[in-house]
């Protein structure tokens, strides 16, 4: 199969897709013989390349991110788009984004761990919130009286804020100019949040 050919039906399989897609997804939409057999895998990867490449002028970008590559609109673009969605994005507390920073930067941790750094308790409903959008879930319980649940973060933490591994998380200092352009921050006690829906994040995938 030509090269053209294989970029266009990774490109269109991109756009499809409900999420990113890894190397290993993109391989199986080929039949047997398809892709050259010796180096089926850096077919695609070229692929990916010239698709990254001939992106980087366009809205969209392609992007790789913890649970593979997908497209998305631009971060700098995100202003216009969000206006095709009349309902405003959700609203988080301030002490909602700081338990998640917590949970990101020193995982595993309890929600005991979280209180001793805040000094103030950590409500039921921030650990809901934050299960609910799948950023963080139980990892384990530690060995203690009690057995309290240990929490870490997930995948699609890290697909959200376009991240590959927990190792391209910026400094703690800085961690709200990462969550801050994407999540608007509600000074309103996390107690008194309203139940919110998930926002359309500005890409071709959810």
């Amino acid at each position: 199969m030509e090269a053209d050919e294989i970029r266009q039906i990774v490109e269109a399989a991109l756009l499809a897709s409900d999420g990113p897609l890894t190397v290993a997804g993109l391989m199986k939409l080929f039949a047997e013989g398809e892709l050259d057999e010796g180096a089926p895998a850096e077919q695609i990867r070229a692929a990916l390349r010239y698709l990254e490449e001939e992106s980087e002028h366009r809205g969209v970008e392609l992007k790789k991110v913890a649970s593979g590559y997908r497209y998305q609109v631009r971060q700098s673009l995100s202003v216009w788009v969000r206006r095709l969605w009349d309902e405003k994005p959700p609203r988080y507390s301030r002490a909602l984004l700081e338990t998640l920073a917590l949970i990101a930067y020193k995982q595993p941790v309890t929600r005991g761990d979280i209180e001793q750094v805040r000094g103030v308790s950590v409500g039921q409903n921030i650990m809901r919130t934050l299960i609910e959008r799948e950023w963080i879930r139980v990892v384990g319980q530690r060995e203690v009286p009690g057995r309290p649940s240990m929490y870490g973060t997930t995948r699609a933490f890290l697909d959200y804020f376009n991240l590959k591994s927990l190792d391209e998380l910026p400094p703690l200092a800085e961690i709200r100019a990462l969550i801050e352009p994407a999540l608007v921050v509600d000074e309103v006690p996390v107690e008194n949040d309203p139940a919110t829906p998930a926002d359309p994040h500005p890409s071709f995938t959810p």
